[in-house]
């Protein structure tokens, strides 16, 4: 083989600082040698103490909408509710467990702060008062009433300090009012006076003994909590100009929340403009900025990979919630916030698509959360990992509580009157258990009650439980869900005992996605319901298109059900309340499959007919 020189091409040399012979072609520097791709030492172990499941494994109720949710290193959750109440549960070796609740507040809860040491919880909300919590011992200690609106609060004391002082932050000016929580007098100590705007968000950095606040305008702020005064013994910089903490105020965005990794050396923001920074606490400097805006979202659903893309529909739908969350008017709401996980390795925080847990050495998201939750729009996270073995949180070695290492991220959702779970582990399976992942931890009012004893009164009862689809290809046993579904079931029977679904067609099969069947004219636009025309929806939460051989009710859109139904060969969660699961496959998956790969023309339709040549159906007091 020719050797490169006789090819035209010369070996370049290296740079030196001697003269270069004049007969000699210079043909330029070296190439910069290859950027090695930066590996977080022990990656595998950390990930091992971050929760993994796709789906949240549970949920409980609040009594109105969840605005606050918050972890103690204690072992304790802590969540708050519009209606103004406080809920303390206690961590399991997997789960939680209700411990208390307080009705706090007169109005809703609008911040939950806890203390570094995870001892004591404060409760912050607009009826002018704030409210302090002996966390261990899950008992209200403490009921400071204010002559001012607070916007946001946080403990500013170390280990050892005389008093224990709450930072309690003006809505309506710059003061910072100081707080010691065990003073007889209840009122204010200091007034901090720094800001040149109401604050909006504080962190307090108890390794360094330093308040991170940001204002209504943008500006961030450093102060010590012992004095008041500007940190400079533990900062690398005499001027925030030589900084990053004005880059809220030069994007026109406020930092609505705050948070610090356990070794003080870092400091996270989520600004309004739906950016995530990333800053170092000792140079001011931005290390990382992630851009979570609608108009990124949408860049990514038209360019990016297939982990951060969505169907159509969903997207939109998700686009519209988006909006809503984070357009006009939505300044005084509950807003997403990020959080470090124990190593400071990991930053985690919620997004249109589901919470993401971003590896910050590599700039990558190593997992999305409850990307398949499509109805829920999680916004507050917190997280709960196991204590750390001596020697710091950076360590990955983890010192085991119980049988296993049971990691949670506790998540509040959009208009949503419950705390999610996402673990380890998956969801079990309701029909295998008997119990839904939601649970129903709060007395139903009586419009609740009522609807659902309509829900399973009537024809419920006598409703089949079972039913069996004989093909020209095979049988396909079912098993119905009529207490959840008595119209859509009442439907299908109805059809399958008049005759309507004798040899109709499979007129529809698209491989990997479903087979469906269901219209008398055979092309997808015929078919009705017993009743004439069509019937509303019927969605439950617990049944979802989460595997193959789902039994769901075509549509054409919200509450247009009439006689065509499919059933999935692959799970399709983003038709989840969307399309009514009424059952699903028990026997016969290879004739779904069988179906399923038959040759299909351009429309989807088998170039060989495939018949439903007929449908029984088991009553439910059959023997």
């Amino acid at each position: 083989m020719d050797s490169e020189n006789e090819r035209g091409v010369k070996r370049m040399k290296p740079i030196t600082e001697e003269k270069v012979e004049e007969d000699e072609v210079f043909v330029g520097p070296e190439l910069p040698a290859t950027k090695k791709r930066k590996v977080l030492p022990f990656a595998g172990e950390y990930l091992k103490t971050l929760p993994c499941a796709a789906m949240y494994e549970k949920s409980y109720m609040h009594r109105d909408v969840v605005t606050e949710v918050a972890v103690s290193k204690r072992g304790f959750v802590i969540s708050g509710s519009a209606e103004g109440s406080v809920k303390f549960w206690k961590k399991q070796e997997t789960g939680i467990e209700f411990i208390k609740q307080f009705k706090a507040h007169a109005s809703s809860v609008e911040g939950l702060v806890v203390s570094h040491d995870g001892a004591l919880c404060a409760s912050v909300a607009n009826d002018k008062s704030v409210k302090v919590y002996d966390v261990v011992n899950f008992d209200m200690s403490v009921m400071l009433r204010l002559n001012f609106l607070p916007r946001t609060a946080q403990w500013i004391f170390k280990k050892g300090d005389a008093q224990v002082r709450l930072a309690v932050a003006d809505r309506d000016s710059p003061v910072i009012h100081i707080f010691d929580v065990h003073s007889p007098s209840k009122e204010a100590i200091h007034s901090v006076k720094l800001h040149s705007a109401p604050v909006m968000s504080m962190k307090y950095n108890h390794v360094f003994d330093t308040v991170i606040s940001c204002d209504a305008k943008g500006v961030i702020d450093y102060w010590n909590a012992g004095d008041y005064s500007f940190p400079e013994d533990v900062v690398d910089f005499e001027m925030k100009l030589d900084t990053d903490l004005y880059a809220h105020a030069k994007a026109k965005s406020i930092a609505r929340s705050l948070e610090v990794s356990s070794d003080g050396t870092q400091f996270c923001t989520m600004g309004s403009d739906s950016r995530v920074r990333v800053f170092n606490f000792m140079s001011g400097k931005l290390k990382r900025t992630y851009d979570e805006s609608p108009v990124a979202s949408k860049e990514l659903q038209q360019s990016g990979s297939d982990i951060f893309r969505l169907e159509d529909v969903d997207f939109l739908r998700r686009l519209a919630v988006e909006n809503e969350l984070t357009g006009a008017g939505a300044e005084e709401g509950p807003w997403p916030n990020a959080v470090f996980d124990d190593s400071g390795n990991f930053i985690i925080y919620s997004t249109l698509l589901g919470i993401k847990i971003v590896s910050l050495l590599n700039n990558a998201v190593v997992r999305i959360l409850g990307k398949v939750e499509n109805t829920d729009r999680f916004v507050k996270v917190a997280l709960l990992q196991a204590q750390t073995a001596k020697g710091g949180g950076r360590l990955p070695q983890m010192e085991l509580k119980g049988p296993e290492l049971d990691p949670v991220i506790v998540t509040s959702a959009f208009k949503k009157q419950r705390i999610y779970l996402f673990t380890r582990r998956e969801p079990e399976d309701a029909e295998e258990t008997g119990v839904g992942r939601d649970v129903f931890n709060e007395p139903l009012s009586r419009e609740e009650i009522m609807a659902a004893e309509a829900d399973v009164s009537g024809s419920a009862a006598t409703l089949p439980q079972s039913a069996t689809i004989h093909t020209s290809m095979g049988d396909i046993h079912l098993k119905l869900f009529p207490d959840e579904c008595p119209k859509t079931i009442d439907n299908f029977a109805a059809h399958a005992r008049n005759g309507y679904y004798d040899n109709l067609l499979f007129h529809r099969v698209i491989k990997g996605f479903m087979i469906q069947t269901g219209d008398p004219l055979g092309d997808g636009t015929g078919g009705e319901s017993i009743w004439g025309g069509e019937f509303e929806d019927e969605f439950c939460p617990k049944f979802r298109h989460d595997r193959p051989g789902i039994l769901s009710m075509a549509n054409a859109g919200p509450n247009t059900n009439g006689s065509q139904f499919f059933i999935t060969t692959v799970p399709t969660p983003w038709l989840d309340q969307k399309h009514t699961v009424f059952g699903r496959v028990t026997k016969g998956m290879d004739v779904v499959h069988a179906i399923e790969i038959v040759k299909v023309d351009k429309h989807d339709v088998p170039l060989e007919q495939v018949k439903m040549l007929n449908v029984t159906v088991k009553d439910a007091n059959a023997a």
